[in-house]
């Protein structure tokens, strides 16, 4: 039996992966905004359940709550920094306010939430980080920038704290779904369209956004199986791609710029200083 932390818990694969832990007999600490979310697996499973109220973005509120789960369980085995959501709009139509609490809730939230349980993996011995990321922290669509900075700024951030951790028994996973059907697209934020982007790629993407003429291949019942199953591992892989759209776009992403690289050989080594 595993006992995992959960950040947004109370719905989409956060929520999905509460009720399979709780099924299988695992314990869970959820955190959620509201304090009722998870009133019907509390009663169902009793004991097993914790469920805390917090707001990533409240710093001090999440060393609270983190330091609150952990002194709480004899263990936390793997920590779940799910929490956030996605902000649509071309750079010049998104907000001052939109921007800035993107960037508080996707990445500054995930850093703070993983700051303060670090000590605590420390003094247990080791566990696991398991960072919800997205194909959007490794390939980028027009409207998508802010949600993307986020992403790609999470990722950077784990691939450096995981060599941090690794001799004190800690490991990192990155989670990178694809387009899955979840509640994504009922939580994005949207900024004001404006009339100059209308027949540009920001354009094309807002009406299919509006639309929902986009494929959505992949199923959130299994790719918190496929997420369950990293936390699980003996050894895990750091990035995990999940769903056919996410490897196919990330591969893509991957070949273009180790191309572009390649190219550029011989600028970069002219670059150096003589012999």
């Amino acid at each position: 039996m595993k006992t995992w932390l959960i950040t947004g818990g109370s719905s989409g694969l956060g929520r999905i992966m509460t009720e399979k832990l709780l099924e299988r007999g695992d314990r869970v600490v959820a955190t959620v905004r509201r304090s009722d979310a998870l009133d019907d697996l509390a009663t169902r499973y009793g004991e097993h359940l914790r469920v805390l109220v917090l707001d990533v973005t409240d710093t001090h509120a999440v060393r609270r709550v983190v330091d609150d789960a952990f002194t709480s369980q004899v263990r936390i085995d793997v920590v779940v920094s799910n929490a956030g959501y996605g902000l649509f709009g071309a750079a010049e139509e998104v907000s001052d306010e939109q921007i800035e609490r993107q960037i508080a809730t996707n990445l500054v939230g995930s850093i703070q939430l993983i700051r303060a349980s670090l000590p605590h993996l420390r003094a247990q011995g080791g566990g696991r980080i398991m960072q919800v990321s997205s194909e959007g922290g490794q390939v980028a669509y027009p409207a998508f920038g802010l949600y993307h900075a986020t992403k790609w700024g999470i990722e950077g951030f784990i691939e450096a704290v995981a060599q941090e951790v690794a001799p004190f028994g800690i490991d990192c996973v990155l989670v990178e779904p694809g387009p899955t059907a979840t509640n994504f697209g009922e939580g994005l934020d949207q900024a004001e369209a404006t009339e100059v982007y209308d027949a540009t790629p920001s354009g094309d993407m807002r009406r299919g956004v509006v639309t929902g003429s986009f494929a959505i291949k992949g199923d959130a019942r299994l790719t918190v199986d496929t997420m369950i199953e990293a936390g699980d591992s003996e050894h895990p892989p750091l990035r995990l791609a999940l769903g056919s759209t996410a490897y196919e776009n990330i591969e893509a992403a991957l070949i273009r710029r180790l191309e572009a690289i390649r190219a550029q050989k011989g600028i970069a080594f002219a670059a150096d200083k003589p012999a």
